[in-house]
């Protein structure tokens, strides 16, 4: 849908050496205020691919933004990406000590050692820094970002189970040429209160000010009831580096979404939303209404699930429901029709409740080894193999919320969705956007299956599809769904091309397309929607700019060899600047998987160990250079003052 942008919007020049050179030689700030123009247009340019070492071992843009006004002028602007920290560097201020930014802490708010080597015990440091928000507070910003795991302890063994954290950063904007900087030293999260956090993805920033994380990958409640399980060794791990109790190992603590609100004084406090339900989340999406919500569900055999609150900012109490897939093509990705079913209304008390009575697994569902008269048989992410499960007389709140995906699937509902990622919404459309990162797997056409809603082409570079919100539906048992934002239907909206060989860079997907999308973010202003890569089959991951106006494809953005592009967030609440926060993880991993033979792969792995290592860090950052809206924020800000 071809958009004009009325909204009056002025243009802010941020920082960098190049940009400021540009700003000193035209009388300062040269794209500001002073023209107070309307933009009718706003175009990224793409550029190109990284094919030297030193750009496939940075985080760099060369990409432009054009901004053609009302009156037919045009600006164009370069953009710059800007790293606020790296993941290892002490900016946390904790218990009178400096640690590093991305080093979880335990209930005590005690950072958490690694002792791998006895003789040189160490701090524990996230390489995988992911979803951001820039929240303001008075005159005061503040970011909440994530950090999603520690992929390998100082011995080089891969380690799981470890608490995860985020961290609470105040950041200033400089007036005059919007650069973001850290005013004092950051906070971890205290997430004592909800028995700490597990590995948190992707998350949003809602429209009341808070920051809605996630908890992605929650044990498997059944499988923790085998002490011989990884299951049941991952909780107990987490346990032991939380609570110093591996007794107090519950994988019913994990698996939610935690909501973290902050005072005009910085202070934070958290609280989980289990009415939400439990599964693999990704992240959740408010929609306009401020009750609908929907998620990504990471993983295969997932399921898509839709909440609806009973009131508006509240996501205390509200009801759960699972789609129902119903194909209608296969053209371009494919597309289906969306039937809701009911799975149960809760308030999160109720569930946490359930949780605290001691409830286990078994205490829900009985189970059978084969096809068995009044057991259904499910596959989901939960397990490798078929399940043949009957809710247990009472049990079904219980089932519905904390085992979600399980109980979707017996009530019918699609759980044959593959690596469900990044969910955004355009509300002026009333669309919404889903990332599949790989489609793949359960997605397609599989001989035998329990379940087969969904028989879509395989296409291992991933889709991006387009889903119709609409109102005045019911779920499948006739009753209408209180929202005038539900999915009603989705079909492919942007896909990969996958390569029947690699290129001489290594890449199995055309780099030229998007592929394995795993991070959306839309911002109304721009029309633009914003992806980012979670991919394996290009050898640099890049960070892209899809205009709906002109159907535009543009690389903004090129990660580190081998790392992720995370954490994409495209923000417009911070004084007259628009940014697009972006963070890249675990650089260099898999990097010696890759036929690469355009460059020296020995030279480009050593330039990675020269640079920021290989899996060491991450960082955190965002792109700058992009045109925002001009709501008077400067003087709203100089009035708070």
């Amino acid at each position: 849908m071809k958009k004009k942008l009325t909204i009056g919007l002025s243009m802010v020049l941020l920082a960098s050496s190049t940009m400021t050179a540009m700003a000193s030689s035209d009388n300062g700030h040269q794209y500001g205020k002073e023209s107070h123009k309307k933009i009718q247009n706003v175009q990224f340019s793409s550029m190109d691919a990284p094919s030297s070492i030193e750009n496939m071992v940075k985080t760099y843009t060369e990409s432009t933004v054009k901004v053609t006004f009302e009156d037919g002028t045009q600006k164009e602007i370069p953009l710059s990406y800007d790293q606020l920290y790296l993941t290892k560097d002490k900016i946390v201020e904790n218990n009178k000590e400096m640690i590093p930014a991305g080093t979880p802490i335990d209930v005590n708010g005690d950072p958490i050692i690694d002792n791998s080597i006895p003789e040189d015990p160490s701090y524990y440091i996230s390489d995988a820094p992911d979803s951001n928000s820039l929240i303001k507070k008075g005159n005061k910003t503040y970011m909440i970002s994530h950090f999603e795991y520690d992929s390998q302890n100082n011995a080089g063994e891969e380690v799981s189970g470890l608490p995860a954290s985020m961290t609470l950063t105040e950041v200033k904007r400089d007036k005059k040429t919007g650069k973001l900087s850290i005013v004092k030293n950051a906070k971890k999260i205290d997430f004592a209160n909800v028995n700490g956090l597990w590995i948190p993805c992707n998350g949003s920033t809602t429209d009341w000010g808070t920051h809605m994380g996630s908890e992605e990958y929650e044990p498997d409640a059944r499988a923790f009831e085998n002490k011989d399980s990884d299951a049941y060794k991952e909780v107990r791990n987490y346990a032991e580096h939380y609570f110093h109790d591996a007794s107090k190992a519950n994988p019913y603590f994990y698996g939610w979404i935690p909501e973290i609100s902050i005072t005009k004084q910085g202070e934070a406090s958290v609280e989980k939303h289990y009415s939400t339900g439990r599964f693999s989340h990704e992240m959740m999406k408010v929609l306009p209404d401020n009750k609908t919500a929907l998620f990504g569900d990471d993983g295969g055999n997932t399921m898509s699930f839709m909440y609806v609150a009973d009131k508006a900012e509240d996501f205390s109490s509200g009801t759960l429901y699972a789609a129902k897939f119903e194909q209608t093509g296969t053209e371009k990705g494919g597309s289906g029709d969306l039937k809701w079913i009911k799975l149960g209304h809760a308030s999160d008390q109720e569930v946490l409740d359930i949780i605290n009575s001691g409830v286990k697994f078994s205490d829900i569902f009985e189970t059978a080894e084969e096809p068995t008269e009044g057991f259904t048989a499910v596959k989901t992410n939960a397990s490798d193999e078929v399940e043949y499960l009957k809710v247990k007389p009472g049990m079904e709140k219980a089932a519905a919320f904390l085992e979600s995906r399980r109980y979707g699937a017996i009530k019918g509902a699609t759980s044959e969705f593959n690596k469900m990622e990044g969910i955004a919404v355009n509300k002026e459309d009333k669309k919404a956007y889903m990332a599949i990162s790989y489609q793949e797997g359960s997605m397609e056409k599989e001989e035998n299956a329990v379940q087969d809603d969904i028989q879509l082409p395989k296409l291992e570079s991933g889709v991006t599809y387009e889903l119709n919100l609409q109102g005045n539906q019911a779920d499948a048992s006739g009753s209408q769904i209180a929202s005038e934002y539900v999915p009603s239907s989705m079909q492919g909206f942007i896909i990969g091309k996958d390569l029947e060989t690699p290129d001489a860079l290594g890449n199995t997907a055309d780099p030229d397309q998007v592929a394995n999308p795993d991070n959306l973010s839309y911002s109304e202003d721009l029309n633009t929607l914003f992806i980012g890569e979670d991919s394996g089959m290009h050898t640099n991951n890049f960070v892209w700019a899809y205009n709906l106006d002109d159907e535009k494809l543009s690389r903004i953005l090129s990660v580190p060899v081998g790392a992720e592009a995370t954490g994409l967030s495209a923000a417009n609440n911070v004084g007259d600047s628009q940014y697009v926060l972006s963070n890249y993880q675990h650089p260099g991993a898999d990097l010696d998987e890759k036929e690469i033979t355009a460059v020296d792969k020995g030279e480009l792995e050593k330039a990675m160990k020269e640079t920021i290592g290989i899996m060491e860090t991450g960082g955190v950052g965002y792109i700058s250079g992009i045109p925002a809206l001009d709501d008077d924020e400067d003087e709203k800000e100089k009035e708070e003052e």
